[in-house]
């Protein structure tokens, strides 16, 4: 069934917002916060995973942008924070073109009061469950060339994304949009952490309207048919590539960060 657009509604939590108030943000309102406290009480590494998911993000952009890669299609951006795919990937590479696709309104009024370079930066309505919709976006293919490899980041967005959806016709779709050389990046709460966290997270977010489904390894690996697992594979969240905060927050518990992440390469 498809689901109405999201709007502005200061009485129900906000997924984007919410993930906000985790990452010690400021924009979110009280009933974000207080939904984030009721799932932090079960689960206090939530906010620790919040950071991990951010973290991989950023290492993700770092090392792709290094390794040569020069445009990124992040969808399910959600509201700004520290380390944006566009001032990571310009670290490593001035020139590096980002589209930024998200369907909540919320998102998009604050990502387009970014200081951006409209001529390399897209920020575009989207909604992932028609990807066709968002690789045939003017804004999209003016500043992303499909014909050259393409940054793909769906990081933290397709746990949204409901079985009756098809997320594996979803990712298909964007693997064959893009060309040889493209890398994947996907992270996905996981139905293997915890089962109260899932359970809580489960009942938190679905208030937002939004749904989540929380997966196994084996599903969100199946999500990756088509691309190359680069090293070290599907892992949690502080295992892939790991930086020294990392390391320190989950040394002894990988599991606790809650979400699987990987990247794959088209071939």
């Amino acid at each position: 069934m498809e689901r109405e657009p999201l709007g502005f509604d200061p009485n129900t939590p906000n997924i984007a917002r919410l993930y906000d108030y985790l990452l010690g943000g400021k924009d979110h309102l009280a009933v974000d916060r207080e939904a984030a406290e009721e799932l932090l009480r079960v689960a206090p590494e939530v906010r620790a995973a919040a950071r991990a998911n951010r973290a991989f993000l950023r290492r993700v952009v770092r090392r792709l942008a290094a390794a040569g890669l020069r445009q990124f299609l992040d969808v399910g951006t959600g509201l700004p924070a520290y380390g944006s795919v566009h001032e990571v990937a310009r670290e490593v590479a001035p020139e590096a073109r980002v589209a930024y696709v998200d369907r909540d309104p919320v998102v998009l009024t604050h990502v387009r009061a970014l200081p951006v370079d409209p001529d390399t930066t897209a920020v575009v309505e989207g909604d992932l469950r028609h990807p066709e919709t968002i690789l045939k976006h003017p804004d999209v293919v003016r500043v992303i060339d499909f014909s050259e490899p393409v940054g793909v980041l769906l990081v933290g967005v397709m746990h949204h994304i409901a079985d009756g959806d098809d997320p594996g016709g979803i990712v298909a779709t964007f693997r064959d949009a893009i060309a040889p050389g493209s890398h994947l990046a996907i992270s996905h709460g996981s139905s293997d952490a915890r089962s109260a966290v899932v359970d809580k997270a489960v009942e938190v977010y679905g208030r937002t309207g939004v749904p989540l489904s929380m997966r196994g390894r084996e599903r969100v690996a199946e999500l990756f048919t088509g691309f190359e697992l680069v090293e070290p594979g599907l892992v949690w969240l502080s295992q892939w590539h790991p930086e020294e905060a990392d390391a320190i927050d989950f040394a002894d518990d990988p599991a606790s960060s809650l979400a699987v992440c990987g990247v794959g390469r088209r071939t």
